[in-house]
């Protein structure tokens, strides 16, 4: 797995979206035992500090320190350095496995070799990811040209699977059917800048050219379009695949 976001865990901790109350509802209404999870890649321990509040003890695990370095901490939370690909936990331990944002960097065929080993077989695996933002007409043309013109090919190639909403990432599990969710916020044009700060593409570009094309031309062009002191909807779509492991 690929460590794009060490460099920029700040800015990530801090300006990344969160995911909506919705969506949790969603994976509680199919949990039946809230007794142990595992987020896995949790990056800064988002979706795993929200899994605290249910489960007796959540273990969540990243390979970036520097991200963990940022984990929101509670008591029942237990992070740790390990890979999607190899899990230190006993065979049929989770009530929950959970993957957001994150999957498309894995080896598939070994991360879910080790899911179905650890999950219970009553236990449920969820797969969250969301793509690109969305804001109006005149920013999205913006958007769109700076993701595909300017920093498109500093993505990587496993980029392809958010911009097919996983479409093409397979799921070995009994699925069950998921809700059509979006995240919303109203966000200043700063929050915004900082956003795509995060984006690894972002950072590619940069460590390159040691200039930050968010800065250049992108700027500018957001500038036209959003007042520094206005808030602007944003909206990014989910997409969710959860289920069970075959009988």
């Amino acid at each position: 797995m690929k460590d794009n976001f060490s460099n920029q865990a700040e800015q990530y901790a801090g300006f990344r979206p969160h995911y909506p109350k919705a969506l949790y509802d969603f994976v509680f209404s199919h949990i039946k035992n809230f007794n142990t999870a595992l987020d896995v890649a949790t990056g800064n321990g988002q979706a795993a500090s929200v899994l605290a509040e249910h489960f007796t003890k959540v273990f969540a695990t990243d390979i970036s320190q520097k991200q963990l370095d940022k984990a929101i901490q509670k008591e029942n939370i237990i992070y740790s350095i390990e890979a999607a690909e190899k899990f230190s936990f006993p065979n049929d331990y989770f009530d929950l496995i959970t993957v957001a944002q994150a999957i498309h960097w894995f080896d598939f065929d070994k991360f879910y070799a080790e899911v179905k080993r650890t999950l219970k077989d009553d236990g449920l695996m969820v797969v969250i990811g969301y793509g690109l933002i969305r804001i109006d007409d005149e920013v999205n043309r913006t958007i769109d040209h700076f993701y595909t013109n300017v920093i498109g090919s500093y993505w990587d190639k496993e980029r392809k699977h958010v911009d097919e909403e996983y479409r093409t990432v397979p799921f070995p599990f009994i699925e069950i059917e998921s809700p059509k969710l979006f995240i919303e916020y109203e966000w200043t044009l700063d929050h915004f800048v900082n956003y795509l700060g995060t984006w690894s593409a972002v950072q590619h570009f940069i460590k390159e050219h040691n200039s930050n094309p968010v800065d250049c031309e992108m700027l500018q062009s957001l500038q036209l379009h959003w007042d520094t002191t206005e808030k602007k909807k944003i909206s990014f779509p989910l997409f969710i695949k959860a289920g069970r492991k075959a009988e």
